[in-house]
């Protein structure tokens, strides 16, 4: 008797085989033998069809599998670009023993969401440093807040700007943008002069590089070690993982 997993097995072999069928094996099956093969893979597939959603789990999990290696050998082989890169702000504690890395867009409602969590975690944690990552990718508009805030560096206000804009309710705008910078006391002319600044696209085109190399896709996305987690995950997520990295 063959049992339903070894059907199963066969099944799938015989769909590969008149799927992608080798040369020595068009020539052992006449189309008669294919028909019938066929037949039985349609068969067996409707009277077991989970046996297509488990081929599709495994598929996906194998994928997220390779996807995890893959991110694992970025996160380990541009760990200076990530964690380290001269021309990233870092708020918190310069010299902190965890890292936590954001990647953020000042038009993401999510990453709005997650500001309140990260400044609690800069304010309780003393040994926590962050490493932001200008990740403008919602339009023309997360484009020139990038810039002016990598510029606002230039001043000694990029905290204070970046705060402001991330707390802005509304349509964001260039106008909005500039009105912000002056309300914390940003020099206009210099902080335009220095938006153009080479430096500034430099560090943009940098992170985009690095996103795609981490396979981030969305804001916000942070990166603590070897982990890359995605989305608003709330404050208690990312001080377990802040913690599970300080304990080693």
């Amino acid at each position: 008797m063959v049992r339903p997993s070894r059907l199963a097995n066969l099944a799938v072999l015989a769909a590969v085989a008149v799927a992608a069928p080798s040369v020595r094996a068009q020539q052992m099956i006449d189309p008669a033998q294919k028909d019938a093969i066929e037949q039985i893979v349609r068969d067996y597939i409707r009277a077991h069809p989970e046996i297509v959603v488990e081929a599709l789990d495994a598929y996906q999990a194998k994928k997220e599998e390779q996807e995890r290696a893959s991110q694992a050998k970025m996160l380990t082989s541009r760990a200076d670009e990530i964690f380290r890169s001269p021309s990233s702000p870092v708020i918190g504690n310069p010299q902190g023993d965890v890292t936590l890395v954001e990647f953020f867009d000042y038009q993401c409602g999510y990453c709005k969401r997650s500001q309140p969590d990260l400044e609690r975690l800069v304010k309780e944690d003393s040994g926590l440093r962050v490493v932001l990552k200008e990740f403008p990718i919602l339009g023309p508009a997360s484009v020139t807040a990038a810039r002016a805030s990598l510029a606002a560096q230039k001043q000694g206000k990029y905290l204070d700007f970046h705060t402001k804009l991330m707390a802005f309710k509304g349509q964001l705008t260039d106008q909005a943008i500039f009105d912000t910078a002056k309300q914390v006391g940003l020099d206009l002319d210099k902080l335009k002069q220095d938006m153009n600044d080479p430096s500034v696209a430099a560090e943009l085109r940098a992170n985009m590089d690095l996103a795609e190399a981490l396979g981030v896709q969305g804001t916000p996305a942070f990166v603590i070690n070897d982990q890359i987690i995605p989305g608003a995950v709330g404050f208690d997520a990312l001080k377990s993982q802040v913690d599970k990295d300080r304990a080693g």
